[in-house]
């Protein structure tokens, strides 16, 4: 089989991954706010299809960074990716997911700041806006180019950071979950991860609804010191009113 080959069918297979978990997760969440609130996404039915077009090209375009690492590492060694648990010191698998949602929240946060300037939002970021109010699908409705900075930030974090093949998956986990839930409408963690003390620096969708709704703040992914520390938090919003909105959708 030749090189090219070979990548393009690792490329294939990520995106084929990326793009069923997408849909057995988004769908996994949709289908849990069908029983935990019905009718809230009752009249949605042409941006969910929209939302689930978007985010499957999306998938592609993660895919393909994706699978070319992944068969560098397996051939060649590439990656800073282990496999054997003696590698490291048991203590450092929860040090390198902490160190990776850090990195990625890091980069989220100021290309997800970058992106709410007038050009790239009107070119770019628009799109994932589009969704009023954004739904389960919605994780990875992007355009290409928002798409694109996306699927960099982990396939290079895994050249500079050690990290196991376990630790890596559960990095994985958490982005897809966390991405999911903080758009689907309503706070399915308990209280405490989002009021209180750890909840001020947590992000839930209660803290992301904020920014569907008010745009130029709570930029954030998974924790909220950037948005603390650069002046763009505003604190967390309520579903209140997109509920009202659903029901005065299911009236009609």
């Amino acid at each position: 089989m030749s090189v090219i080959l070979a990548i393009l069918l690792s490329a294939l297979a990520m995106t084929l991954i990326v793009g069923v978990r997408y849909l057995i997760v988004s769908g996994a969440f949709a289908a849990a706010t069908r029983v935990k609130h019905p009718g809230l996404y009752r009249g949605l039915d042409p941006q969910m299809r929209s939302e689930i077009v978007w985010s499957l090209a999306s998938a592609a375009i993660y895919g393909i960074p994706a699978g070319i690492v992944a068969w560098g590492w397996h051939n060649h060694g590439w990656t800073r990716i282990y496999t054997d648990s003696a590698a490291m010191p048991l203590w450092y698998a929860p040090v390198s997911v902490l160190l990776y949602l850090l990195a990625h929240d890091t980069w989220f946060y100021w290309t997800h700041r970058w992106m709410h300037r007038p050009k790239p939002f009107k070119l770019a970021h628009a799109l994932h806006h589009a969704s009023r109010p954004p739904t389960a699908w919605a994780a990875m409705a992007f355009h290409p180019i928002e798409a694109l900075t996306g699927a960099v930030v982990i396939p290079l974090l895994v050249f500079v950071i050690p990290i196991s093949t376990t630790a890596l998956g559960f990095v994985l986990a958490i982005m897809t979950i966390m991405g999911v839930t903080n758009h689907m409408g309503w706070e399915i963690f308990p209280r405490f991860m989002w009021k209180g003390p750890l909840g001020n620096w947590l992000i839930t969708a209660s803290h992301h609804q904020r920014h569907h709704e008010l745009y130029g703040c709570n930029y954030g992914l998974y924790f909220r010191h950037w948005d603390r520390l650069c002046g763009t938090d505003r604190g967390i919003g309520d579903f209140a009113r997109d509920h009202a909105r659903a029901a005065k959708r299911a009236a009609r």
